[in-house]
């Protein structure tokens, strides 16, 4: 009988496989805040008059729910994102020590109770850079979705 290991050597799908149970704490902690903030965003641009003025006109509601409607709820959601990175990283660690990964919250968490600065600072200041790139991609997201903010726009 083949014994099935998680290791560098494991396929694919054996991989994913041991990683389904350490991923869905992380999942839901966040998943729950961001479908409310969706749906929050989405029943405010439904009821906005530009979605009322589009289905006036005409326009297909296919059209409608993808040029007005996904593009302006989807902006709070991906400030939301972004911002819920660094509570993400942060669970990491929980997440990594209780499973026994070894990846940057273990790396963490170890440096702590080793008392070993240089190598947490190290780590958190990787995680200050994870963060302040996601919250930079969402601002070029959210420009690019909002040509209101973009610049020389509105005066």
């Amino acid at each position: 009988m083949r014994q099935r290991v998680a290791g560098a050597g494991a396929g694919v799908w054996n991989q994913f496989r041991h990683l389904i149970l350490p991923a869905i704490p992380l999942v839901l902690v966040l998943f729950g805040y961001i479908a409310r903030m969706a749906r929050a965003g989405t029943i405010e641009v439904l009821s906005s008059d530009y979605t009322r003025t589009a289905v006036l006109k005409g326009l297909p509601e296919r059209t409608v729910l993808r040029r007005h409607v996904l593009r302006n709820s989807l902006l709070p959601t991906i400030t939301v994102i972004a911002t819920q990175t660094g509570y993400l990283i942060g669970g990491l660690v929980v997440v990594e020590t209780l499973f026994n990964y070894h990846g940057l919250g273990n790396l963490i968490y170890t440096a702590a109770v080793h008392k070993d600065e240089v190598m947490l600072e190290a780590g958190i200041l990787i995680i200050g850079i994870v963060y302040v790139v996601a919250t930079l991609i969402a601002d070029v997201l959210l420009t690019l979705l909002n040509p209101r903010l973009r610049i020389g726009g509105t005066e």
